[in-house]
């Protein structure tokens, strides 16, 4: 069966049957042909027997009869019988006739046929069984009947006559000969059908081995050119095609590098859905898309291939409707319009594009644009405010006694600080935007850096009754930043979280080591912050407190002052908050 199943067997048993189906026709032809030829030599040679017979006779007629009759036994074979008729009372026969093969008188004058030689004076040819065999059929013979022309009779004749079993004797000789040549034939066509089959195979196997290796990615490889013929002209193709598969693929790799290198280089993300809505391909930006909404719905596994409903319901029209489909996703305070197209495989629809723009940092803008001048306007109102008050109330001698007066002076002195350091705070924000900060790198030990900085806020915790403490990766030795930028970083978000966290609350520090850097954490158990400020956190004058109450409320600079460092340390920091859950800030610190 595995024979069969293969080119050489296939070609084999094909020129083997074709062979065989031609001989057999063949040999059917040949032993016809040779049984007819046979037949008519012999009728051919008993009847010139016969007339031989006859001439020597009726040259010796009456008188010299005896001596005819020897001269035609001596003209005749031991197979051969023959029966001389005179008339009809003498008849003779041939010395090697015997009583089990003579054909009688009786024989001849009731055979229709035979009778016909004596009536009607014409040579006659029949095959026919002796009447005394006719229970036998195999013993047949072949009668041939001439005239004979004797003076002074009328009906005389010669009859001729042998068994058909010489013929059939001849003819089984001829046909073993024939099948022992069909057979000759037969082997000597397997031999030769083989060898032909396996010298087409051979190459074709090679050329099946390439095109397996072809498969697996080895595109150099190469049949060798045998012959010239067909097969030849195949093997020559193949070469061809394996090099311009790898000139394909190696154009199909360098636009996959290119397409790769774009879409991460995008500011955009970008979103490939299959026919089915699964996600086959993602950039950068929309892997942080899709984080947030992770985020969101209450995880943060990145591993689902969950997309959010209303980009699902976009996808959908898109396919629909074959159009591009608009929209816009607003979670975790920022914002996107989506972009939704329908890919195309020849007419049908195999899929669809999303294109996904942040569009906060553009809302940012505007508000803090609209925003900007009545936060300096507040901040510095208040004081001024109060300067002018207190000012004219001493000017004016309202405060009657000494300590009314120093009470005065120290409202004046403590907004007058309050109010230069919010005039340096935003000299140190414009010199950082400006690119204009210096850092001084250098290594840290980080879990002493840490716990300094742990044990200068566990006064104000205690006060507040806040439990603040570190959790430090035991991975993480040293890390070259700059420590008083750091420390101010870090300063701006635990005093912010302890201020924000109700007593009884927890803040936690955490540090862990991730390939890119160290990621420090500072987590409360505070109210949160809502949504809708969420994109402002890192602007200037940010306040959760929406009241603007004075006493421990900063001056809304710190977060925008701490961006900028992270920045400067090519490092960044964000935010992640839900209300009535707390608040996580976190920012990676580069090795490099």
């Amino acid at each position: 069966m595995i024979l069969l199943r293969s080119v050489v067997g296939k070609l084999w048993l094909t020129i083997l049957l074709l062979v065989s189906f031609v001989l057999f026709i063949l040999t059917i032809m040949l032993l016809e042909f040779f049984q007819n030829y046979n037949t008519l030599e012999m009728k051919k040679d008993l009847t010139n027997t016969a007339e031989k017979i006859a001439n020597v006779l009726e040259k010796h007629p009456n008188e010299k009869l005896p001596l005819g009759l020897e001269i035609s036994w001596e003209i005749i074979d031991n197979v051969n019988k023959v029966v001389i008729v005179k008339n009809e009372s003498e008849i003779y026969y041939s010395p090697n006739t015997n009583l089990s093969n003579r054909l009688s008188f009786t024989d001849i004058k009731n055979d229709p046929k035979l009778s016909q030689v004596l009536k009607k004076d014409r040579n006659v040819e029949k095959i026919s069984t002796l009447s005394f065999n006719e229970d036998k059929k195999e013993a047949k013979y072949s009668i041939i009947g001439v005239p004979l022309h004797l003076p002074g009779e009328e009906k005389s004749a010669v009859f001729i006559y042998q068994s058909l079993e010489v013929m059939q004797e001849t003819t089984h000789e001829t046909t073993k000969f024939i099948l022992l040549v069909a057979g000759v034939a037969i082997i000597l066509t397997t031999i030769f059908a083989f060898f032909l089959s396996t010298r087409i195979a051979a190459p074709l196997r090679k050329m099946r081995e390439a095109a397996f290796e072809v498969a697996r990615g080895k595109f150099d490889t190469k049949v060798p050119i045998l012959t010239h013929d067909e097969i030849g002209e195949l093997a020559t193709a193949f070469n061809q095609m394996g090099r311009q598969l790898k000139f394909n693929m190696s154009a199909l790799s360098q636009e996959k590098e290119q397409l790769s290198s774009i879409l991460s280089s995008m500011a955009d993300g970008v979103i490939t859905f299959n026919r089915d809505g699964a996600i086959l391909i993602t950039n950068p930006p929309a892997d942080r898309f899709l984080q947030y909404w992770y985020y969101e719905m209450g995880g943060i596994s990145t591993d689902s291939e969950a997309i959010p409903p209303e980009v699902m319901d976009l996808f959908q029209q898109a396919v629909d409707t074959e159009a591009e489909q608009m929209g816009e996703i607003s979670f975790q305070g920022r914002h996107w319009v989506i972009l939704v197209s329908p890919l195309y495989s020849n007419r049908f629809i195999r899929g669809a594009v999303a294109v996904l723009r942040d569009m906060t940092e553009e809302r940012q803008l505007d508000k803090m644009r609209q925003d900007f001048i009545a936060n300096v306007s507040h901040e510095l109102r208040t004081p001024i405010s109060m300067l002018q008050g207190y000012s004219e109330a001493i000017v004016d001698d309202i405060a009657e006694s000494q300590e009314e007066k120093k009470e005065m002076a120290k409202v004046i002195y403590d907004e007058s600080l309050r109010m230069g350091r919010l005039v340096n705070e935003l000299l140190d924000l414009a010199r950082m935007e400006a690119g204009h900060l210096q850092l001084t790198m250098e290594e840290t030990n980080i879990s002493s850096f840490i716990n300094r900085i742990i044990h200068k806020f566990q006064g104000l915790a205690k006060e507040n009754e806040i439990q603040l403490f570190a959790e430090i990766d035991n991975e993480i030795t040293s890390i070259s930043f700059d420590p008083d930028r750091i420390e101010q970083v870090l300063t701006n978000l635990i005093d912010n979280a302890i201020r924000h966290t109700p007593k009884g609350g927890s803040v936690k520090l955490s540090v862990t080591s991730e390939d890119k850097g160290v990621m420090i954490r500072v987590k409360d158990s505070g109210a949160g912050i809502p949504d809708e400020d969420l994109p402002f956190v890192f602007e200037r004058f940010y306040k959760a407190d929406k009241a603007r109450t004075r006493g421990r409320a900063g001056t809304g600079l710190g977060l925008a002052i701490a961006k900028n460092i992270m920045d400067a340390h090519r490092g960044h920091i964000s935010v992640q908050s839900k209300l009535g859950q707390g608040t996580t800030f976190s920012f990676l610190v580069p090795r490099k």
